[in-house]
């Protein structure tokens, strides 16, 4: 078995087994409305072992190019949140013109010395996030300083080692990706789906041909609230103690498929049940982007909406509607309050909407509630997928295990 205090393993600085690393630039940098080939990473790009590079910013060539003046990021450079969150880690896995907003650190490991994954478990493994958050410090805000980045230490083996342990990783980490393209296949597939069928109107039953109204004998137009209702705030911690917690922070940012749930016992303010196929929707404006349809019964806060179909044909219909773009931004205008506004759930119920039959809801919901029901699953796994990488990481990087042992229960 290895061991971390073996004649194989090293306790070294990030810093010296890297070819370069660079804080961000710290002021923001002037974005454009339009989309461009240059993409600004924020901190709520970088989550748990990647880097989003869709949901971004866009800047000119001319910003991109002074942003990245003293290094380019590029594929395999690992990037540290040093403020809101703290301890954030991912690394770029795509060859996209993207540089680092406020907040981020950027390491990029000397290939001869330090396996890019190896540094990326590392940094999410307990060693150094307890001397991230050591060094964190900040009254209102925890963040860490420039000159603490020096300061992190880790058990470093031989490269050989350190690419077999980040290999067996890896694995499960590629698996939750190609689960994650499928789950955003089968999301466009359902939302191609509903605009085909409601938006221009061409559903069995009307010969495939567009139509200019959706007042069709079998699709009326009325509001959201024809279609679910607002599940009001109802909690009993007797009844209700174990189910799992959905909240903002446990809500992923545009997917209708959750990611991790939490404990209820991590929700301080008033709670409302949600039942499996209820379709969860963010109510501040700033996490109106946060819709996921809800795969098992559950719990959540006053600033999510819980949105019950009237009928268990309207489940797929509803949380595609919900999700839509023109249903965010319509929310998003709607929205009141000055701090931090909100969308009221009256309010929302006024949303337009389409109301199909009881026959055309049914029909939709057996075309696209497999979809959903798929990615649920795939969520799901992606969960089981984290959980298990993450009982081996600490494992792994502390010599408690054997490679081979890891490569045995990896197999199971």
């Amino acid at each position: 078995m290895m061991s971390a205090n073996s004649t194989d393993w090293q306790r070294l600085p990030i810093v010296s087994l890297c070819e370069a690393h660079v804080d961000c630039v710290n002021r923001t940098a002037p974005v454009v409305n339009e989309p461009t080939p240059f993409k600004m990473l924020r901190t709520t790009n970088v989550r748990n072992g990647y880097v989003d590079s869709e949901n971004v910013r866009y800047v000119t060539e001319e910003t991109y190019r002074k942003w990245t003046r003293r290094l380019v990021p590029r594929r395999g450079d690992v990037i540290l949140t040093r403020e809101a969150p703290l301890g954030d880690v991912g690394k770029i896995r795509t060859d996209d013109a993207v540089f680092l907003g406020q907040r981020l650190y950027h390491f990029r490991p000397d290939p001869k010395k330090l396996d890019a994954d190896f540094l990326l478990y590392s940094l999410l493994g307990d060693d150094l996030q307890s001397q991230i958050k050591g060094f964190g410090s900040g009254s209102t805000v925890e963040h860490m300083r420039l000159e603490d980045i020096p300061n992190l230490e880790f058990n470093v083996p031989t490269l050989p080692v350190q690419q077999r342990i980040a290999g067996i990783l890896s694995a499960y980490d590629e698996l939750i990706e190609n689960n994650r393209r499928r789950i955003r296949i089968l999301e466009e597939m359902a939302r191609n789906l509903y605009r085909e069928w409601f938006v221009h109107f061409r559903y069995p039953g009307t010969n495939m041909k567009p139509a200019t109204t959706g007042k069709l004998l079998d699709c009326a137009t009325g509001t959201l609230g024809d279609l679910c209702d607002l599940t009001k705030i109802s909690y009993d911690d007797a009844q209700h103690s174990e189910l799992p917690l959905l909240d903002l922070a446990h809500i992923p940012s545009n997917t209708l498929a959750p990611q991790d749930a939490g404990n209820p016992s991590e929700l301080s303010t008033s709670r409302i049940v949600f039942k499996k196929g209820d379709t969860l929707f963010g109510a501040i404006r700033c996490y109106l982007h946060k819709v996921v349809i809800a795969p098992y019964p559950g719990v959540t806060n006053v600033s999510v909406l819980v949105l019950h179909p009237k009928r268990p044909e309207f489940r797929a219909l509803l949380a595609v509607l919900a999700s839509s773009p023109d249903t965010i931004r319509w929310a998003d205008q709607h929205s009141t309050g000055t701090k931090m506004p909100v969308i009221n759930g009256n309010v929302f119920k006024t949303l337009t909407a389409p109301v199909p039959s009881p026959t055309l809801a049914a029909s939709f919901e057996r075309a696209a509630g497999p979809m959903l029901d798929e990615l649920c699953l795939l969520s799901i796994k992606n969960q089981n997928l984290r959980c298990t990488r993450d009982l081996l990481l600490p494992r792994l990087l502390s010599g408690q295990i054997s490679l081979s042992d890891a490569v045995a229960e990896a197999i199971q």
